[in-house]
């Protein structure tokens, strides 16, 4: 466990009206809108896969602190599910019908990733697998979240207001709760080199879950855009709009990386959480 004193994290009570807000809600960039619309399909599933592995992982927690922080992270998942599903509804009213992707997705997390495990692994090693591919996973979207608060050229951009909101009062939330998975697989799944170990087996699964639904929601979303038939998601307009500031770069990922590599890390290691802490306070108390 990490020696410094956590702030208390809960839900907060957002609502956000879609109906001014297009599907490429990025003027004249589609493939950084579409980019960035495939995490709605993606988190609703993914965030309430990880409410139930922590429902899993609460009654073998005895620190009550740890204990507290994990039912603040629950909340904030919960919500976080709940306002991204209804970006998904949004899109399939403007035309853009998702929820057979996003339906897709939640087979894979109740099935493949379910409660159930693998044969030949036990359940407390299923378990302790899965808290490590939450906490790998945890770190990158602390690391996007980070990104999305301080990148300024959206409003250059022109980027739907809403959406932008949205991006950063989640991402601020990421920022915040960014320990609390590490935390819970910290304290469950053992010690030394064996721990080690599997976070590094956690961190390969997550990063080819993401790579694999971030992409291929995106050029799911980009070949069934009404306003733009027969279109696809091309690497050379994606690192275009990394030039433009309207995706992360592949360095800051790769930095991501090699961060969380590292034998000794912990999350609270990385860049200050007070960009977060002031956007929250600053719009929700």
């Amino acid at each position: 466990m990490h020696p410094s004193a956590p702030r208390p994290i809960g839900p907060r009570r957002v609502c956000f009206d879609w109906q001014q807000t297009p599907t490429s809600w990025i003027p004249g960039e589609p493939t950084a809108a579409h980019v960035t619309n495939a995490l709605h399909l993606l988190l609703p599933s993914g965030e309430r896969w990880f409410i139930d592995v922590f429902r899993e992982a609460l009654p073998l927690v005895r620190d009550e602190g740890l204990r507290t922080r994990m039912k603040g992270f629950m909340g904030q998942e919960a919500t976080h599910s709940v306002q991204h599903a209804g970006v998904v509804d949004h899109l399939a009213r403007a035309g853009l019908d998702a929820r057979p992707f996003a339906e897709r997705l939640d087979r894979v997390f109740a099935g493949r990733l379910g409660r159930r495990s693998p044969a030949a692994v036990p359940r407390s090693e299923w378990l302790r697998t899965r808290l490590a591919v939450i906490a790998a996973i945890e770190h990158y979207t602390a690391v996007l979240g980070d990104w999305i608060l301080r990148a300024d050229t959206f409003e250059h951009a022109g980027a739907d207001p809403t959406m932008l909101e949205l991006l950063r009062w989640h991402g601020a939330e990421e920022v915040e709760h960014r320990a609390v998975a590490y935390d819970v697989f910290a304290y469950l799944g053992g010690r030394g080199p064996v721990r080690y170990a599997r976070r590094l087996a956690g961190f390969a699964v997550a990063t080819a879950l993401l790579l694999w639904f971030w992409f291929w929601g995106a050029a799911y979303l980009m070949a069934t855009d009404p306003q733009r038939p027969g279109g696809k998601y091309k690497l050379s307009e994606h690192n275009r709009a990394i030039r433009n500031g309207l995706l992360p770069s592949w360095r800051l990922i790769g930095t991501a990386i090699g961060h969380y590599l590292r034998p000794g890390f912990h999350p609270d290691q990385e860049s200050s959480a007070e960009p977060a802490h002031a956007y929250l306070s600053g719009r929700w108390q």
